[in-house]
């Protein structure tokens, strides 16, 4: 390892030195602990009895090989501070770790599988002028084998689960809930104590590898949730792992999180190294496609307060991880989910930005959301929050999320947000999701979202599939399935997210009547988006500049989704220079239209 590149945050590959490493006959322990008085090795290979590790290099690492320790096996560090306490720690570096309450961790073999995703990885890219429809899920809670809280399939159990319905439901990438190894269940993995470990609730590294493979094979992103900004407080991980704040602050006004957790101290390099470490360990080892970075406002700003001021060394580390993640992972995503102003999110770190592919667009969620909650006699007030997206939308390259954050803790699932009673949610609901698909912006949806979902997410069950017993819930998964589908389908909706000429309002201004019409642009195509976000019915008249066309391509309303329209045949609509086209819009309805005719548009 180049140890000045580690105390200096430069390196990527600190794993490859420090962890438990197999070898021909035993394994290699090394960990850094430069404040420990001494450190000593228990495992199931010594009757987990004390083995003097010797200190390394300048001092600050510690090491021993054990000729009899073998993968599967469990271990840990016992650190001696200078006052002569211990604390037993698993391995921050460590490749496996137990099932809580344990907190051993386990050696495996990182060599030992072999992938068959060449194609793939050859091929694969950021999507920014191609189709990204992802599909979040909590791995323990989309299936379960059985009631029991700790019943979960297992990594390979899921493939077989997960990859045919993803296949047939139109989603290209998945996002998966953070799989590094953590305590609580009810933190999802946000607080972790094992950042090299994939959670043991689903099986080893090697499953972990063959699902992504799996994926892989069948034309499917992996994206996984990566926590820079803070760990978990058990006293066995990372908090005072040498009898001092190595990793976190020794001040608490900034080192605790708002969530308890231990703030990361950015300004250290060993700090970094850790964490860019851990970043590429996730897409080198087990080929995951791209990081949704979590939290990345709190790491912006002190303690995600801008009214604190920006944290110049954090914001530099972002910097330089994604510049050298980029440069090791030229095809990898990498999002923010950040949801302040601070600018040049998106933008190269050699233009000062912060280097990142993807932003979560926290401000189009919210204010969409926030509009469908309103009952529809005071959308008319409102009607702008629809529009506004559009006046910032080119500033980054900005991401449409609802995640998980939206469906849980008294905030209500998708489907009940929609104002009015239980009937007139479905149609809002269809209408609402036309309007995210035709809006730019890539797109991510939870699970259940796309049945329907009633209840709030809950990690500890899985998703209501019984639901699509319901005529209308089936109705609405069909509904989802072909949106999605037409979306992969359509460069329209796609091939220029991020250009100015790919998007075009023809009327944002029927405020009285809820309407809204524009135009999404592809190099071979046109297609022309209509919603009316009222309760009545309106008609709406559409004056083309020049001779046109328009074939209905995707109407929300039609019976097989549970709306009232039966229609066999799509509507077309011609007009010369001068006439108008009169459209009929139904409530709480969207409709697509391909346009064709001359390139002049509407």
């Amino acid at each position: 390892m180049d140890f000045y590149g580690f105390y200096t945050g430069k390196i990527f590959d600190a794993y490859q030195y420090l962890g438990a490493h197999t070898e021909k006959e035993g394994v290699t322990f090394r960990t850094f602990a430069p404040a420990a008085s001494r450190v000593a090795l228990i495992g199931e290979f010594n009757e987990w009895e004390e083995w003097e590790m010797q200190q390394v290099s300048d001092g600050n690492f510690w090491e021993i090989r054990v000729p009899g320790a073998r993968e599967g096996m469990m271990y840990k560090y016992r650190i001696y501070s200078r006052t002569g306490s211990w604390t037993d720690h698993c391995d921050p570096f460590g490749f496996g770790m137990e099932l809580r309450p344990n907190s051993a961790s386990i050696i495996r073999d990182m060599n030992s599988f072999r992938f068959h995703d060449k194609e793939w990885m050859k091929s694969r890219s950021d999507c920014r002028e191609k189709p990204l429809n992802i599909y979040e899920i909590h791995f323990g809670s989309f299936k379960k084998p059985s009631e029991e809280p700790d019943a979960w399939y297992t990594y390979e159990e899921m493939a077989d689960i997960l990859i045919p319905y993803l296949r047939e439901n139109g989603y290209n990438y998945l996002e998966i809930m953070p799989l590094n190894e953590y305590p609580c269940d009810e933190s999802w993995g946000y607080q972790s104590t094992g950042f090299f470990s994939p959670t043991s609730r689903y099986g080893t590294a090697d499953q972990l590898k063959a699902f992504i493979d799996a994926c892989h094979r069948n034309r499917i992103g992996v994206i996984m949730d990566f926590v820079p900004v803070h760990f978990a407080v058990d006293g066995y991980a990372l908090a005072n792992y040498d009898g001092t704040p190595l990793y976190e602050y020794p001040n608490s006004a900034v080192g605790v999180s708002e969530w308890g957790s231990c703030n990361f101290m950015h300004s250290r390099g060993e700090v970094r190294s850790f964490l860019q470490s851990c970043a590429n360990y996730w897409l080198n080892e087990f080929h995951i496609d791209g990081l949704r970075m979590d939290a990345i406002s709190r790491a912006i700003y002190w303690q995600g307060d801008p009214a604190r001021g920006v944290n110049s060394n954090a914001v530099e580390f972002l910097q330089f991880m994604n510049e050298g993640l980029k440069t090791l992972h030229p095809s990898a995503i990498l999002a923010a989910e950040d949801s302040t102003s601070f600018p040049k999110v998106t933008e190269p770190v050699s233009c000062g930005g912060l280097g990142f592919d993807y932003k979560w667009d926290m401000g189009w969620m919210n204010d969409t959301l926030d509009y469908f909650r309103t009952a529809p006699e005071y959308r008319s007030r409102d009607y702008h929050k629809l529009t506004f997206s559009m006046m910032y939308y080119y500033n980054d390259r900005f991401l449409l999320p609802l995640s998980h954050d939206e469906v849980v803790h008294g905030k209500a699932t998708i489907l009940q947000k929609m104002s009015g009673n239980y009937d007139d949610k479905f149609p809002q609901c269809r209408a609402f999701y036309m309007y995210m698909y035709a809006h730019p912006g890539k797109k991510l949806n939870f699970m259940g979202n796309e049945i329907g979902q009633l209840r709030e997410w809950d990690e500890k069950r899985e998703q209501d599939w019984l639901l699509l017993d319901y005529p209308i819930h089936s109705g609405f998964a069909r509904f989802m399935k072909e949106l999605n589908r037409l979306y992969l389908k359509h460069p329209a909706f796609w091939e220029k997210d991020y250009e100015h000429k790919g998007f075009r309002w023809i009327d944002c201004h029927q405020e009285a009547s809820c309407v809204y019409v524009f135009e999404r642009t592809a190099e071979k195509e046109r297609i022309l988006a209509l919603f009316n976000f009222s309760e009545q019915e309106q008609s709406y008249d559409l004056k083309p500049e020049k001779n046109c066309r328009l074939k209905e391509l995707f109407n929300s309303d039609l019976d097989i989704y549970g709306g009232k329209q039966n229609r066999n045949q799509a509507a077309v609509f011609t007009a010369e220079k001068g006439e108008s086209i009169s459209l009929t819009l139904l409530p709480y309805s969207g409709i697509y239209y391909f346009l064709e005719g001359p390139e002049h548009p509407v």
